[in-house]
C-alpha cells in the first residue's frame, strides 16, 4: 500500500513536470495547436464582431500574421482583417486571457470568447471564463501588464 502511494505521487510529479514542460514549447506570439500553425483553431477572427459568433473559416482564404496563418469565412473579412489586423485579432495571441492575467500561458477556445471594449478575449474553458468574467477590467489590467513578458520568459 506505501508503495502505491510512492508511485501515486511520483506519476503524478511527472505529469506536473511534462504539463510544464508543454507550456515552455507553446510560447509563439500567436496560440495555435502543437501541430498546427492555424490561429483561433481555424475560426473566423473576424467574425466574432461581424456576426457575433464563432463561424470557423475557410481553408482557401487565408493570410499570415505574426507566423500563424488565420482563416476567414468570406473574402470581405480577410479584407477587414487585413486593413487593421490588432482590430480583430485575439488579445494575448489567442492565448487564455484568465492565464495571461495570472502570468502564463493556456491555449484559447475559440468558443469561449468575448468582446470588450472592441478587443477578441478567448479563455481556457467554460469555467475559467466564469472565473475571468467575475472581474473582467482587473483580469484585463493584469493581462496587458503581463503581457508579452508572459510568452519571452517561456522562451
Amino acid at each position: 500500500m506505501r508503495m502505491l502511494k510512492l508511485f501515486r505521487v511520483v506519476l503524478l510529479g511527472l505529469i506536473f513536470s511534462a504539463m510544464g514542460s508543454v507550456a515552455l514549447a507553446s510560447a509563439d506570439p500567436v496560440y495555435t495547436s502543437r501541430f498546427s500553425d492555424v490561429a483561433v483553431s481555424g475560426y473566423d477572427p473576424v467574425a466574432y464582431f461581424t456576426k457575433g459568433e464563432p463561424t470557423k473559416g475557410s481553408v482557401e482564404i487565408t493570410t499570415n500574421y505574426m507566423g500563424a496563418i488565420w482563416r476567414f469565412s468570406s473574402e470581405e473579412n480577410a479584407k477587414l482583417f487585413l486593413a487593421d489586423p490588432s482590430k480583430y485579432a485575439p488579445q494575448y495571441g489567442g492565448y487564455c486571457s484568465w492565464a495571461a492575467a495570472a502570468g502564463y500561458t493556456a491555449s484559447g477556445d475559440p468558443k469561449r470568447w468575448k468582446i470588450v471594449d472592441g478587443k477578441l478575449y478567448l479563455n481556457y474553458n467554460g469555467r475559467i471564463q466564469k472565473r475571468w468574467e467575475k472581474d473582467i477590467p482587473g483580469f484585463i489590467e493584469q493581462g496587458n501588464a503581463n503581457w508579452p513578458d508572459v510568452v519571452l520568459s517561456e522562451d
